[in-house]
C-alpha cells in the first residue's frame, strides 16, 4: 500500500535533518591528519594578517604562532598526547588570533575524544568572547549550534542565528539550514521552504547546499528552481 503524502514528506524530512546535522558535524572530522590541518588552516588564514603581522612585531607572538604550527604538525602526525596541554597554555595569549586558534583546535580534539562537554562550552567561551574577531565568534557559533541543536528549543535556534541566516552571508548556508530546520520543528514549512529557496537561490553557497536546499525546498511545496550544475571536474 502506498504511503500519504504527508507519511512520505515527514519521513523525508527526518532524513534530511539527520543528513544536514551529520554533514555539519562531519567538518569536525572523526580521524585526525589530514582534516585537522586543513581546517585550522582555513582558521588561521581568516585572521592570518593580522596574526603574521603579530609576528613579526613581538618575539613571544612569534613564538606563540611557532608553537601553534607545531601542534598542527605533530596532531597531524598522530602524536596528540601533550597537545592539549600546549593548546590550554597558548588559549591564555594575549594575541588574540593565537589564543582564538587555540581554542578552535582544543574544541575539536575534544570533540575526536568524544569529550562534547568540553567541545560545546569550548566554542561557547569564543561564540561570547567580544574581544575576539567576529569571524571566530561567528564560526564557533555555528558550531556551537550544531551540537546542541537536538538539546535547544528551535525558537532558540532561530534567534540565536539570526544575524547569521541571511543572504549574502559567508555562513547562510550553514545558518539558513540550521533555520530552516528549526522553523519545520515548529510547524512552519512554508516558511522554511522559502529559506531553503533563498539558500538555492544564492550563488554564493556551495554547490552541493544549494542542491540539496532545491530537494528540501520542492518537498516542502516551494518552487526553488532547477538544480545546480554539478561543477566540471
Amino acid at each position: 500500500m502506498a504511503q500519504p503524502p504527508d507519511t512520505i514528506n515527514e519521513t523525508f524530512l527526518r532524513e534530511v535533518d539527520e543528513n544536514l546535522r551529520r554533514d555539519q558535524l562531519a567538518d569536525f572530522g572523526k580521524k585526525y591528519g589530514n582534516w585537522i590541518i586543513a581546517g585550522l588552516i582555513v582558521f588561521l588564514a581568516a585572521a592570518g594578517g593580522w596574526i603574521w603581522w603579530q609576528h613579526h612585531q613581538v618575539d613571544r607572538s612569534e613564538k606563540q604562532v611557532e608553537e601553534l604550527a607545531q601542534i598542527y604538525t605533530d596532531i597531524g602526525a598522530g602524536k596528540v598526547t601533550s597537545a592539549p596541554r600546549r593548546l590550554d597554555a597558548l588559549a591564555e595569549s594575549g594575541k588574540k588570533g593565537v589564543r582564538a586558534s587555540a581554542l578552535f583546535t582544543r574544541a575539536a580534539l575534544a570533540i575526536q575524544q568524544n569529550d562534547l562537554k568540553l567541545a560545546l562550552s569550548t566554542y561557547k567561551e569564543i561564540a561570547g568572547d567580544g574581544s575576539l574577531p567576529q569571524p571566530y565568534r561567528d564560526a564557533a557559533l555555528i558550531r556551537q549550534t550544531a551540537l546542541e541543536f537536538d538539546s535547544v528549543k528551535p525558537d532558540e535556534v532561530i534567534k540565536r542565528l539570526e544575524p547569521l541566516a541571511k543572504p549574502g552571508n559567508p555562513w547562510f548556508s550553514s545558518a539558513g539550514e540550521m533555520t530552516a530546520m528549526a522553523l519545520i520543528k515548529q510547524g512552519k514549512k512554508q516558511e522554511a521552504g522559502r529559506l531553503f529557496a533563498a539558500i538555492a537561490k544564492d550563488k554564493t553557497v556551495p554547490d552541493q547546499s544549494r542542491a540539496r536546499a532545491v530537494q528540501i525546498a520542492g518537498s516542502l511545496g516551494v518552487d526553488a528552481g532547477p538544480v545546480p550544475a554539478a561543477p566540471n571536474p
